[in-house]
């Protein structure tokens, strides 16, 4: 049975599982984990009755898990997919595809750019620039690609940030164990690029000039906390005017005594010299050794307020109130009812549209729609 505080389910959807979901003008992008799904289109205006309007397949050894929208713009990820055991198609090659999604029930596909290696896994939109984590030929793991979709048919690479000793074909040598330090998800706000680099921490960038970003700092805590950087996201207000940032770890690495990842908060007034200076844990959770995924994944990334609701894998949604940037505190939660064939709820991502609603993924299957009470 689902369990929660302050929340109350509105609708739901079976789908299969789902990495990320954005919500634009009524309408659902979903993202899915595994092959042969690709990215189900729905119609959310009503919301307890949501209709699949379009789907888009992968093919096997193959994901297309993040998603994003700008005006009648789709753009999709294509990934090597490592945890499917199917072997992928051999002329298969990573990237993005951009789709006009101006009639959503029929998208229609304006390009696909391919990039070397694994491919695409997280990446932000603006709308002009898309803000990728990609492979590319000559370089060790993901790093940051910036491409220009002025004209979404034929995308153009306008800039890339790499971490020194990343440039394999340049004669760079990693200090690191093979990808620990890799870019994950970058995310514009202004002329900031503020970037999770996995067991590398995070490093936030200058791209006022677009073609050349730089290193304004970064922070690494990995170790002593085993757990890799998530997502780095800056809150677009002060709080007694000093600026923040939620940064989340994923719980996916970590020994079985481990302790689960959580949510921190990093002062980024001065931003050459980011601070961490709360966290917060679901209540419990440190008690004793738990499974992975059971903690922390990502926050919504949308942010309205204060309350900043987040996906915490076994524990479901959480909404953690940040006005207190020492005292981080739960105000609310949505725990969903265990996916059919699944044995735990696996919360995944979670976004909100313009009528408060918030939309919840679960790996394994099914969209719920939440609203807070």
């Amino acid at each position: 049975m689902a369990k929660s505080l302050g929340m109350r389910q509105v609708g739901f959807v079976d789908v299969a599982g789902g990495g990320q979901v954005v919500v634009r003008d009524g309408i659902a992008y979903v993202g899915h984990m595994r092959a042969p799904h690709g990215t189900t289109i729905i119609d959310v205006r009503d919301p307890a009755r949501p209709v699949v309007l379009a789907e888009l397949s992968m093919p096997p050894g193959t994901h297309s898990h993040k998603v994003r929208v700008a005006g009648n713009i789709l753009v999709i990820n294509q990934e090597l997919n490592f945890n499917d055991p199917n072997p992928p198609p051999q002329d298969f090659r990573g990237g993005i595809c951009i789709y006009d999604v101006s009639n959503p029930r029929e998208p229609q596909l304006l390009n696909r750019w391919e990039t070397g290696g694994q491919g695409v896994h997280r990446f932000d939109l603006d709308g002009r620039y898309a803000y990728l984590s990609s492979t590319t030929d000559g370089y060790l793991a993901h790093i940051v690609i910036i491409l220009d979709l002025e004209n979404p048919g034929r995308p153009v690479e306008v800039g890339r940030w790499w971490m020194p000793g990343q440039w394999i074909a340049g004669g760079e040598t990693p200090t690191w164990d093979r990808t620990a330090h890799r870019c994950h998800h970058p995310l514009r706000r202004g002329n900031r690029l503020y970037t999770s680099y996995w067991q590398a921490g995070f490093v936030i960038l200058d791209i006022d000039d677009i073609s050349k970003p730089k290193r304004i700092s970064g922070l690494d805590w990995s170790p002593p906390y085993h757990c890799p950087t998530h997502t780095t996201l800056p809150l677009p207000f002060d709080i007694r005017g000093r600026r923040y940032m939620v940064v989340a770890d994923e719980d996916v690495y970590r020994p079985a005594d481990g302790v689960p990842a959580f949510l921190w908060m990093v002062d980024i007034t001065n931003e050459r010299h980011p601070v961490p200076v709360g966290s917060f844990q679901v209540e419990g959770l440190e008690d004793g050794p738990q499974p992975l995924s059971t903690g922390c994944h990502q926050p919504c990334e949308i942010v309205t307020g204060t309350e900043i609701p987040t996906a915490w894998f076994a524990c479901g949604l959480r909404v953690i109130d940040v006005s207190n940037p020492h005292s981080l505190r739960e105000v609310a939660y949505f725990v969903p009812d265990v996916p059919q064939g699944a044995d735990r709820v696996q919360s995944n991502d979670v976004t909100v549209d313009e009528r408060g609603l918030l939309y919840l993924t679960d790996r394994r299957r099914g969209l719920t729609v939440i609203e807070r009470v």
